[in-house]
């Protein structure tokens, strides 16, 4: 398969700027926890960034909706396989969350075949979490399950997590670093088993 008819299939991939590497994302406003979050003052969805700014835009709606809908096409794990290799570091969902089990079950496959890759799931979906042992998570896939909460303490239901503060007292240093991530890898690495960013 071709990068043009992969791209086709999935509805490609995205380049955050802060980002060492490309990402996946699909619609925030199909969040099934984060939808619900968005609405809870003090929670780290209520003032969610992928639903305002450029993310408003018609065109960037339209092609995180076909993202969403290709999730569905047989040939979509094949088509992320050849858009994901070679890169040496992918995040999954810079906007918008898990679907389903069997998405899932997806990435895991996407992941295993995509072994020089390293890759990150930041997610709120504990619901899907609950069902599985962390050991048949692929070695090169780290999921942090982000906590609800700002300023609430990391949930103790998975070994990778991820917190909002807002005291400034962080372990991301993107805000010293214009935004991006540099030579950072916390997010990506096993052995940091929480991540706080500084609330935005």
């Amino acid at each position: 398969m071709l990068k043009k008819e992969a791209r086709k299939i999935t509805g490609g991939l995205s380049k955050p700027s802060k980002m060492p590497g490309p990402a996946h994302n699909l619609p925030a406003w199909n969040c099934i926890t984060g939808a619900k979050l968005q609405k809870v003052k003090n929670s780290v969805c209520a003032g969610c960034y992928a639903m305002k700014g450029r993310y408003r835009f018609r065109n960037v709606r339209e092609a995180l909706d076909r993202r969403l809908q290709a999730l569905e096409h047989p040939r979509w794990v094949d088509a992320m396989v050849v858009l994901i290799k070679g890169e040496p570091w992918f995040r999954w969902h810079d906007s918008g969350d898990i679907q389903s089990p069997q998405h899932l079950k997806n990435i895991f496959e996407v992941c295993n075949r995509t072994p020089e890759t390293r890759h990150w799931l930041p997610t709120r979906e504990a619901k899907f979490l609950t069902l599985m042992d962390p050991e048949v998570v692929p070695k090169n896939l780290i999921i942090r399950m982000s906590s609800h909460m700002i300023d609430q303490g990391p949930v103790k239901s998975w070994p990778w997590t991820s917190t909002v503060v807002t005291d400034g007292n962080h372990s991301c240093p993107a805000s010293k670093q214009n935004n991006e991530c540099k030579d950072c890898r916390q997010c990506w690495d096993r052995d940091v088993q929480n991540i706080s960013y500084g609330k935005h």
